[in-house]
């Protein structure tokens, strides 16, 4: 069974990070004047540093030049990020994820040996999983407890010729498009090729007929990078697909945005705190009076409890067995942490700011923006509503068919 400490490792790496964040990271993204602009923007030099600390092939093996961090330490290093910057943290740990899923799990020899020294040589080079449709709509609701297919149709489409594929479609909300040198992009794969249905295919950024429209910086609703990517008979080599399981490339999303909201509340109630021990009135510090102290109390019983729940659903990532042999329950650990954590962390910011009295809306001041990402964390992804149903049908048993099996039925 797991247990709360950490090895020397992991608490080196915390604190290396920790004091990145505090001596570089936040005196640029928390300064009075780019808050006062609601200046978003990211720093690539700052990025440029972070991938030198190894943080953006954190989850890669030892073995292709990463570090080989498991599910926890990935968790840790991104809450430390957050607490600076969830733009940051977002970019690098969606790089980091998907560099393990890719390069360690699903590519060939061949595809390695052809993409891994252009990554591992760039410190901007970052990865991207180009899956989400258009108008894409959460399908669980009107789905719940019956078989019907959860995911959407798959309109991008590749088709083999020449010893090529050519895709067509449009991707939206991709995390990291703007930025990214090499996609993985889900399409349906034309009738009578040797991989029919949905399969996903390695792109690279300098592909011919690609496009990147990167989203409104200024009123974006989500963490990091992100765009509409648009294919126009773009081609690749035919030994650009990637035998894997679609699906598997989604693993570990949910618990890296959970960690970026607990980032956010642990920066949000720092900020309290400090403020509260300075603040004086009536004679006496506001964390003296009860008002003031039990709403740090509460922010503080939260973020900790989100935290255990979400080490606990990292560790099991990397331990599957302990689910298997009942040592924990067969549950969507990592979908009820998730759900958890971004609930916690956007009343935490809350009451964090509330701390501030007025002064918690100024805008040069970080209270606004913690406010804000903590309430991009919680409608990011599909929402709160679907996440509970899924953990719905788990607790009642239901065990929903993979999309391919339920178009295999019909």
């Amino acid at each position: 069974m797991y247990d709360l400490h950490l090895t020397p490792e992991q608490l080196e790496i915390r604190d290396t990070v920790r004091d990145f964040v505090t001596r570089r990271v936040k005196p640029v993204t928390l300064k009075p004047e780019r808050l006062e602009a609601l200046d978003r923007r990211l720093p690539p030099d700052l990025l440029d540093q972070a991938s030198r600390l190894g943080l953006r092939a954190l989850a890669l093996s030892e073995d292709f030049g990463g570090s080989g961090a498991d599910a926890l330490t990935c968790c840790i290093v991104a809450e430390e990020l957050a607490a600076g910057d969830p733009d940051i943290a977002a970019v690098l740990g969606e790089t980091s994820r998907l560099a393990h899923l890719m390069f360690d799990r699903a590519m060939t020899d061949e595809q390695r040996e052809q993409l891994l020294p252009a990554f591992r040589a760039d410190d901007r080079a970052q990865l991207a999983f180009a899956d989400q449709e258009p108008d894409y709509e959460a399908a669980l609701g009107v789905n719940y407890h019956r078989p019907g297919a959860t995911e959407p149709t798959v309109r991008t489409t590749a088709v083999r010729r020449h010893g090529e594929i050519v895709i067509n479609g449009r991707k939206d909300c991709v995390a990291n498009a703007p930025l990214a040198t090499l996609f993985a992009v889900t399409a349906t794969l034309a009738p009578g090729a040797d991989q029919a249905g949905v399969g996903t295919i390695l792109v690279p950024h300098d592909s011919p007929g690609l496009s990147v429209a990167a989203h409104d910086e200024a009123e974006r609703w989500f963490h990091g990078a992100c765009g509409a990517v648009t294919f126009t008979d773009c081609r690749v080599p035919a030994q650009n697909f990637l035998a894997t399981d679609t699906a598997r490339l989604r693993a570990g999303g949910e618990i890296l945005s959970a960690a970026i909201a607990l980032g956010i509340g642990r920066a949000a109630h720092e900020a309290a705190l400090d403020y509260a021990g300075l603040r004086v009135q009536g004679g006496r510090r506001i964390i003296e009076h009860q008002a003031i102290g039990a709403k740090v109390a509460d922010i503080a019983i939260k973020l900790n409890v989100a935290r255990s729940a979400l080490w606990q659903a990292a560790w099991a990532s990397d331990h599957p067995a302990a689910q298997a042999d009942r040592s924990l329950p067969d549950l969507p650990l990592d979908t009820m942490a998730a759900l958890f954590t971004v609930e916690a962390v956007h009343r935490a910011a809350k009451d964090a700011a509330e701390c501030f009295g007025a002064m918690g809306v100024m805008r040069d001041l970080p209270l606004q923006k913690h406010v804000r990402d903590a309430l991009i964390s919680l409608h990011a992804g599909h929402g709160p509503g679907e996440a509970r149903l899924h953990i719905a049908e788990a607790l009642s048993g239901y065990r929903r068919l993979p999309a391919a099996a339920i178009r295999a039925a019909e």
